[in-house]
């Protein structure tokens, strides 16, 4: 039991791993001793912080745009060029598009899906050779999606491709999670409320005070919250764990 919620020398790779969530998961990861690679569109980000983070472990920045085909067999040949096995893969990289429901474009709807729910299938296919690697049946492999409260109640704001995409994620991660289980590969989601982050910031900036005095906790998510899951579903503590999506937004979806 004393090394229940261990990841230490773990192999881990979180998409969308320079900014908000995914930064929050990937320190969270480093810090207690994963070696972590972290992919993001933006290189120069990313590698400024896996610069930061490898003053406290093992960060490795893989730049890629996954919302492509191209960047998506990308990133996979990357790590597989790096690495026999992958002991984790998050799959936290997506984007949100608002627009009245009269003027909602098809751009916005497609450029969200495919990022938010198509990557996420098509990059844990590309990876399977090292998630079948690493897996076992003592110490199985873990593949965890990055939905969001709002794929289980709908939001108020107008971001409908935001809210189907993520219902989608819950929906791929548990038909996943059937069909990998047989091959030691668990496959869970967490399902993030309000935190601070650059998706996040106009709304928080105009209605953060509303959204704190709702949420039943009485503020955001700290960095501590989101990596303490992503932890837990890494660790031996949720090896009889699979199909689940966990909510880490305060109690908002529930009350």
């Amino acid at each position: 039991m004393r090394n229940l919620f261990s990841v230490e020398g773990k192999m881990v790779l979180v998409t969308g791993g320079s900014r908000g969530i995914g930064e929050m998961i990937a320190r969270g990861y480093v810090e207690n001793g994963a070696k972590t690679y972290i992919s993001s569109r933006k290189a120069d980000v990313c590698d400024r912080l896996a610069e930061e983070l490898s003053q406290y472990g093992t960060c490795i920045s893989l730049p890629f745009d996954l919302s492509n085909m191209a960047g998506i067999e990308g990133l996979a040949k990357a790590i597989a060029e790096r690495e026999p096995k992958l002991d984790v893969l998050v799959n936290n990289a997506g984007a949100t598009w608002g627009a009245p429901i009269d003027e909602y474009p098809e751009s916005g709807w497609d450029k969200v899906v495919d990022l938010n729910t198509k990557s996420i299938f098509f990059l844990t296919q590309k990876l399977l050779p090292q998630l079948r690697a690493a897996a076992t049946a003592e110490n199985p492999a873990r593949v965890i999606n990055i939905a969001s409260v709002n794929g289980i109640e709908p939001p108020a704001l107008e971001t409908y491709a935001y809210s189907t995409s993520k219902a989608g994620c819950i929906m791929l991660t548990r038909h996943l999670a059937k069909r990998l289980a047989r091959e030691h590969i668990l496959v869970n989601a967490i399902a993030p409320g309000p935190f601070p982050s650059q998706m996040m910031a106009a709304t928080l900036a105009t209605a953060g005070d509303a959204i704190r005095a709702n949420n039943p906790r009485g503020r955001t998510g700290e960095p501590e919250d989101i990596a303490g899951v992503a932890i837990f579903l890494s660790s031996r503590a949720s090896a009889y764990t699979t199909g689940a999506t966990i909510p880490c937004d305060g109690g908002s979806a529930e009350f």
